[in-house]
């Protein structure tokens, strides 16, 4: 029976057979297949430590009265933050006036023009390697610039910064000029 007479036209009947051939086609299509690859990723931490300190400020040393036979002891504090795992070495320098492999500090303001001298003190680690740990004075571990004489605490858990405490003494008994004396001692952390 033609077209017309069933009330269609050749663009209804076109249409539909066009989408009826478009779905054997997508049917009969053969499927697409799938393959896969690795893809590596990985990256590295390195240790790494930073450092800083707070002064030491002995105060006043008395040496005719209170410091004849007894010593001046003083805390500061050196603070490490460290990447996790790293195992931290902190050493102190012996300053700039060191001689003989002792510490002085430099008399660098006296009342009476052309003074100098020097007053001789000692920096101790702290009794333990435990974070915070306080001074005990008399000290008994020297801190100094070589391996045998560093601090070492234990494997940073965090990059949390740890304080541990630099303890120091001036010796009783010295007979120094008056006047104002100081020192710089650079602390390093190894890692």
């Amino acid at each position: 029976m033609p077209l017309a007479r069933r009330g269609l036209t050749c663009r209804d009947a076109c249409a539909g057979a066009a989408a009826v051939l478009a779905a054997l086609i997508a049917f009969s299509a053969p499927r697409a297949t799938a393959t896969t690859a690795v893809l590596g990723v990985s990256a590295s931490v390195a240790a790494n430590c930073a450092i800083s300190a707070t002064a030491l400020s002995f105060g006043q040393y008395e040496s005719v009265l209170a410091n004849a036979s007894s010593p001046l002891n003083a805390s500061g504090s050196v603070s490490i933050a460290c990447t996790r795992g790293a195992a931290p070495r902190i050493s102190m320098d012996l300053g700039q006036n060191s001689t003989a492999g002792k510490r002085y500090m430099a008399l660098v303001a006296a009342p009476a023009p052309g003074g100098s001298g020097t007053l001789y003190y000692e920096l101790y680690q702290p009794p333990s390697a435990t974070e915070g740990a306080g001074c005990i004075f008399p000290g008994t571990t020297l801190w100094g610039s070589s391996a045998a004489d560093s601090f070492m605490p234990s494997a940073a858990l965090s990059r949390a910064a740890r304080i541990y405490s630099v303890c120091g003494t001036i010796p009783p008994g010295q007979l120094v000029a008056m006047g104002t004396y100081a020192d710089t001692v650079v602390a390093t952390v190894n890692f």
